[in-house]
């Protein structure tokens, strides 16, 4: 088993690929508001170091929040849910789209 975590700065991609996970039978994800770092230092009072600051000029202040998604998939799964992101996505190698990776899990209880 996959921990898949994918973080879409895109909200609107997110019903486009949960729609296509359902239509092939792939369920199961959690769903979180996040915010990036970068975003979270031009908010705050917090003196940035010096790589940061030069990004600020980057950031927009009311910039959206992001959404990741946490999803436990079988190995098998895998696969076809990233083709499904990039799909819906355009592919994240664009910059600011996203990142989305797997971690594998070791034991898991409640998964039905």
């Amino acid at each position: 088993m996959k921990l898949l975590v994918l973080v879409l700065n895109n909200k609107e991609c997110v019903s486009k690929i949960l729609r296509e996970m359902l239509l092939n039978n792939i369920g199961g994800a959690t769903i979180l508001e996040s915010t990036g770092m970068l975003k979270t230092i031009n908010e705050q009072s917090i003196e940035p170091p010096p790589i940061f600051g030069s990004l600020r000029q980057f950031i927009t202040p009311t910039g959206n929040t992001n959404k990741t998604l946490f999803m436990v998939l079988e190995d098998e799964k895998v696969e076809a849910v990233c083709e499904i992101v990039r799909k819906c996505t355009g592919g994240l190698n664009a910059p600011n789209t996203g990142i989305m990776f797997t971690v594998p899990i070791l034991t898991a209880e409640g998964i039905i």
